[in-house]
């Protein structure tokens, strides 16, 4: 059994067998129980010499809970998913409808092509750092510099340069020339450096829908057609261009083109 699931099984059981017990006895057999049986049941979560701490079982416990609610946070830290997003809602608000397509199929749209950018990091992280330690051939120390390097080389070969030493000397901790950044480092300016292109891309992809948008309000007020509003005129046109322009296929493919090099 990994060393893992050791450490859950018998917190895990304790909160078990507590809640069964909590919802299922009557009050009249609580009454009559004995109290050294209901306290063994709390002696799991207590330490050994029972002064009424927690035992390191349950602390790790608490631990995993903690970081798996933390997981979406670090998979957008580490994972091309904020670049999807944000260049697939510029398009949504370049061509001005608001919810077509939802935020939901967007999000849904950008995680598919998140794994389909990140599988093989995610199958070498797997492959050389957690596969591994769930086997038992290497300690955690280990485990955790093979399964984040693959990372590190994705999120090396995406920042940008000047990131790093702005945000290492807004804390004062500089990085030296030659020596690698700690994670959260580099995690940081990889999200801010994801953010910073895909806002230059949205600048690409709001130009062509400006042009419609000037040359419809120009024809309404060479026709003194003031009162209507252009965007109501123009959203057919910008609908009809990136329809025919197959834009959101041409954006996707370029999208994954900037991420295979």
């Amino acid at each position: 059994m990994p060393r893992a699931l050791k450490l859950l099984s018998r917190p895990f059981v304790g909160l078990v067998l507590l809640s069964l017990l909590l919802i299922f006895v009557s009050p009249a057999y609580a009454q009559e129980a004995d109290p050294n049986q209901l306290s063994s049941i709390a002696d799991g979560f207590l330490t050994n010499n029972g002064e009424g701490g927690l035992s390191g079982s349950v602390i790790v416990l608490f631990v995993l809970v903690t970081i798996l609610s933390l997981v979406p946070g670090i998979a957008m830290m580490v994972t091309c998913l904020p670049f999807m997003i944000i260049v697939f809602s510029f398009l949504r608000q370049a061509i001005g409808v608001q919810q077509a397509p939802p935020n939901m199929l967007i999000m849904a749209l950008a995680m598919f092509l998140t794994f389909f950018v990140m599988e093989p990091t995610f199958m070498e992280a797997w492959r050389e750092g957690i596969s591994p330690y769930m086997d038992g051939t290497i300690n955690e120390a280990q485990a955790w510099t093979s399964a984040t390097t693959p990372f590190r080389e994705f999120m090396t070969a995406r920042v940008d340069p000047e990131t790093i030493p702005v945000l290492a000397d807004a804390v004062n901790r500089p990085v030296g020339e030659g020596d690698e950044p700690t994670f959260a480092l580099l995690s940081t300016a990889f999200m801010l450096s994801e953010i910073k292109h895909a806002f230059q891309i949205g600048f690409v992809i709001f130009l062509p829908f400006l042009v419609i948008d000037l040359v419809v309000s120009s024809v309404l007020m060479a026709v003194g057609m003031m009162m209507v509003p252009p965007t109501v005129v123009s959203l057919p046109f910008k609908v009809g261009f990136i329809v025919l322009a197959d834009g959101w296929l041409k954006i996707t493919e370029a999208l994954l083109r900037g991420y295979a090099g």
